[in-house]
């Protein structure tokens, strides 16, 4: 373990892709929350714990939430694959560094902007921002290991 952290880049990328699960998690837990104040729940036993089936329905809000945190995995996920396998192939430390930082800041802007419905195209132009860094590094990872395929 002590030589995957004394490799710069990919301990900016773990302290990014902490972060970022972290994030998720607190989305979770806010769906969660949104779900029990709006009494709006998925499950029937759920809703009979709550004070019976009429909460077994769905909300705006909780949906918009889940849409978060579904959005999020579908994001997230293959950010964490590609900044792993990016950190590998020796990238300047300030060059990932941009790509980890730039994915974390528009992945916490797309998540604000879903829970509050900013105005339109806050949360598209977050979308895409956050997608720069990951076809960067897509690209980046093609080109080392074309050699090889």
């Amino acid at each position: 373990m002590a030589v995957i952290i004394r490799n710069e880049v990919f301990s900016c990328f773990v302290f990014y892709a902490v972060l970022l699960v972290i994030k998720m998690y607190i989305i979770a837990i806010i769906t969660g929350q949104v779900r029990l104040r709006k009494k709006a729940f998925a499950n029937p036993e759920d809703a009979l714990r709550h004070g019976g089936l009429q909460y077994h329905r769905e909300d705006p809000y909780v949906e918009r939430c889940r849409r978060a945190h579904n959005n999020d995995m579908e994001n997230i996920f293959p950010f964490l694959f590609l900044g792993a396998i990016y950190s590998l192939i020796g990238p300047s430390l300030a060059f990932a560094r941009l790509h980890f930082l730039v994915f974390f800041l528009a992945r916490v802007l797309h998540s604000v902007a879903y829970l509050f419905a900013l105005k339109a195209p806050t949360r598209s132009l977050a979308y895409v921002i956050a997608q720069i860094p990951c076809v960067s590094m897509a690209l980046q990872i093609l080109i080392a290991v074309a050699a090889y395929a």
